[in-house]
């Protein structure tokens, strides 16, 4: 074989081996279509390659101070749930706590809790307008949500506010497991001026705040929990006002 031939022949075989060099880094490039955890024999850090499973590619993401926020970015909250929560509240000399129920279809959230007082309140919102009755009252509130969001109603903080905070804010970010079977997100901010520092643990499973605390001083002011979440569609009747006015449809349902 003479010394042309060989010369193509090997410029042929390297452009071979660069065509698939690129098609398998192309194929471990392509974006991961969610969060995992790292294994219980990892620590994070130890493993930031993929994982097949199905076909689709799945990270295992170290999730620190300087990363966490790229981490919350990639989460969604359920379009459909319904949970019950806990929130405690503790100031000099008591404390108290209530349970409040939420139903959830798209933009429509419902909340449902008994007051002090023994009243039954409750609440729908679409962020543009709330609907607010007592008991089983026909009279009901109707405004602008104006700057009351969902959660709000929720009593709870709104966790997607991290992706506005600067980097050097927040202290610690990790992950974390509570209750045995809940993998989260956890996120903890710097004291601030006011002495406030406040604690997140989100659910990797369903993007939803399961757990939080907020602190004045280091000293626990604020809890709430809802480990516990329904990803079915909520009644109809959740959405629908005491003179049966419905606010909106479950998704699959006519109005």
């Amino acid at each position: 074989m003479d010394r042309r031939r060989m010369n193509q022949l090997t410029i042929a075989f390297i452009a071979v081996v660069v065509l698939t060099v690129s098609l398998m880094l192309a194929g471990r490039m392509r974006p991961a279509s969610h969060i995992v955890l790292p294994g219980e024999q990892e620590t994070p850090g130890e493993n930031t390659g993929d994982t097949n499973l199905g076909g689709d590619a799945l990270t295992v993401v170290e999730v620190t101070p300087d990363t966490v926020q790229a981490a919350i970015a990639t989460l969604a909250r359920p379009e459909v749930y319904c949970r019950t929560m806990r929130i405690q509240q503790f100031w000099d000399g008591g404390n108290g706590e209530f349970d409040i129920s939420v139903a959830v279809s798209g933009s429509w959230t419902r909340t449902d809790r008994i007051l002090p007082s023994g009243q039954a309140r409750h609440a729908l919102t679409d962020g543009e307008s709330t609907y607010i009755w007592y008991n089983s009252s026909q009279n009901v509130y109707i405004g602008p949500a104006g700057t009351i969001s969902a959660d709000n109603e929720q009593v709870i903080p709104t966790y997607e506010e991290i992706l506005q905070l600067p980097p050097d804010q927040i202290s610690t970010a990790d992950y974390r497991m509570i209750a045995e079977d809940v993998n989260c997100i956890y996120v903890e901010t710097a004291k601030d001026a006011d002495g406030y520092t406040l604690r997140y643990w989100v659910s990797v499973d369903n993007g939803l705040l399961v757990a939080a605390e907020k602190l004045l001083e280091d000293e626990t002011i604020y809890r709430m929990s809802g480990l516990l979440v329904d990803l079915t569609a909520p009644e109809q009747e959740s959405f629908t006002l005491p003179d049966g006015t419905i606010l909106t449809s479950i998704r699959g349902e006519s109005r």
